[in-house]
């Protein structure tokens, strides 16, 4: 018989969900152990958000160096060094890592078993020599990359987010198969790194992006050099030399794409193979382990939470996760996932932005809506910084109330932080109208396509009467 330990949570996965739920419940003194069989800090340290901004960044001054003519400067082509850039994303993911480690969990007083967990029973978890049962369950064991099954994939080398960032020396042309945001990102990233870069996507690039505002970006990506096929089926792939071949097909006919490495960006499936949820009666497929709008199994003791659920697959979407999921076990309080509230950005140059209703969902679901836009070109700002390519596109209601948010342009991701705080608490435009946005600032862009949704009131012959009876007063 194995080490019993009965602890009131038992957190499966070390990832930004697990370590939010770990933290969280150990601050008020819960006792808790959680099973970690890889890296602590989960995907999005080592192999996702963290490496993958870090190369957008290095990418984006190797851009600004060829682009320095434009202010002034001279311009010069950057001279990529493989073997430094790679030494900065390590460095980048070691100084963030210290966060995330076993040793200050331990420190917080969580118990850290670095094993695999699998169910014995509805209640029972086995990790190692461990015997874990716990009051409450959370599986957070994230995703991992998805193989889409094309002919002659399985005998071609390929690479994934999980082995692109340790890959020396960069690509000479890389071939990325899946044009959504991570797919793009690193088109993108090493297009502006140097390298020939080609994308076959099977459907429409950023297919859940509003179509205005993906068409600012796309066109950007496309401008700067990379080759963008959408609408296209790979039939098969083959090795040629050193490289791939890949044999497409779209509606003007067949085609064949040679390339040097090959990248798949074809989406997410879950890591919940190994944990036997049928031995705890826990609903699950392929894909993902079915939860409610509470984060519950169909095991009333096992929440599954992050991207162990599907749906919402960000870190900021695990971390609220967590959130609910604590609310719920630790004060008996009610949570419910409310996605509208979630926002998501594509980190491209320009970025893509997005925070409630796009404009053809609103009208799928509400009917008649109004749309309000502003241009990044009517910002001050955007002109000083040569970054006014883009622009706010804003949903709205009833009463001026706020139904969704998009940007494409420039900062997008940080400037929908305050469009996500408007729905999260069911803002109006009017809010928008009487607050005061610092000059110059991107952000005012929110707030010239507030005003403008009031404009029409300027010709409206009643309000312009009563400013005349008004007049008359002295």
């Amino acid at each position: 018989m194995g080490e019993i330990r009965n602890p009131d949570i038992c957190v499966i996965g070390g990832g930004a969900a697990g370590l939010s739920v770990a933290a969280g419940a150990a601050a008020f003194g819960v006792p808790v152990v959680l099973v970690e069989r890889g890296r602590m800090g989960g995907d999005c340290l080592n192999y996702g958000c963290v490496p993958s901004k870090a190369l957008i960044a290095a990418a984006r001054q190797a851009q600004a160096m060829r682009q320095a003519g434009a202010f002034g400067l001279v311009a010069a082509e950057p001279f990529i060094d493989g073997e430094r850039l790679q030494a900065r994303i390590r460095s980048v993911i070691e100084g963030i890592a210290a966060h995330d480690s076993v040793e200050r969990f331990s420190g917080l007083g969580v118990e850290v078993i670095q094993e695999t967990a699998r169910f014995l029973d509805d209640r029972t978890v086995a990790a190692g020599t461990y015997l874990i049962r716990a009051r409450r369950f959370v599986i957070a064991t994230g995703s991992s990359p998805a193989v889409p099954p094309i002919a002659g994939l399985a005998e071609v080398p390929y690479l994934t987010n999980e082995s692109l960032f340790e890959f020396t020396p960069l690509p000479r042309h890389l071939v990325v198969v899946g044009a959504g945001p991570f797919g793009l990102e690193m088109a993108q990233a090493h297009c502006r790194l140097g390298a020939r870069v080609t994308v076959v996507e099977r459907a429409d690039a950023l297919s859940k992006e509003d179509t205005e505002l993906k068409a600012i970006v796309l066109d950007a990506i496309r401008t700067e050099g990379t080759a963008l096929h959408e609408r296209t089926t790979i039939r098969s792939i083959e090795r040629d030399g050193d490289g791939v071949r890949l044999h497409c097909v779209d509606k003007k006919g067949g085609f064949d794409i040679e390339g040097s490495d090959l990248l798949l960006a074809t989406g997410r499936t879950g890591n919940h193979a190994a944990l036997d949820l049928g031995a705890a009666g826990i609903r699950h497929d392929a894909e993902r382990i079915h939860v409610g709008a509470d984060l519950r199994t169909s095991n009333r003791r096992v929440y599954a939470i992050g991207d162990a659920a599907g749906g919402l697959q960000f870190t900021h979407a695990a971390n609220y996760h967590a959130r609910l999921v604590l609310q719920q076990i630790l004060f008996r309080l009610p949570g419910r996932e409310t996605r509208k509230i979630v926002p998501r950005v594509t980190f491209t140059d320009p970025e893509i932005a997005q925070v409630g209703a796009t404009e053809e969902e609103a009208r799928a679901s509400f009917g008649t809506v109004e749309v309000v836009r502003s241009d990044l070109s009517g910002s001050d700002r955007a002109r000083t910084d040569g970054l006014d390519r883009g622009m706010i596109k804003i949903v709205v209601g009833r009463g001026g109330r706020i139904l969704g948010a998009g940007i494409a342009g420039a900062a997008a991701g940080e400037m929908i932080n305050l469009w996500a705080f408007a729905i999260a608490n069911r803002l109006t435009l009017k809010n928008f109208r009487d607050y005061v946005a610092p000059y110059p600032t991107l952000s005012e862009i929110g707030k010239q396509a507030a005003i403008s949704y009031y404009s029409p009131m300027v010709r409206n012959r009643f309000v312009r009467s009563a400013i005349g009876i008004l007049r008359r007063f002295g």
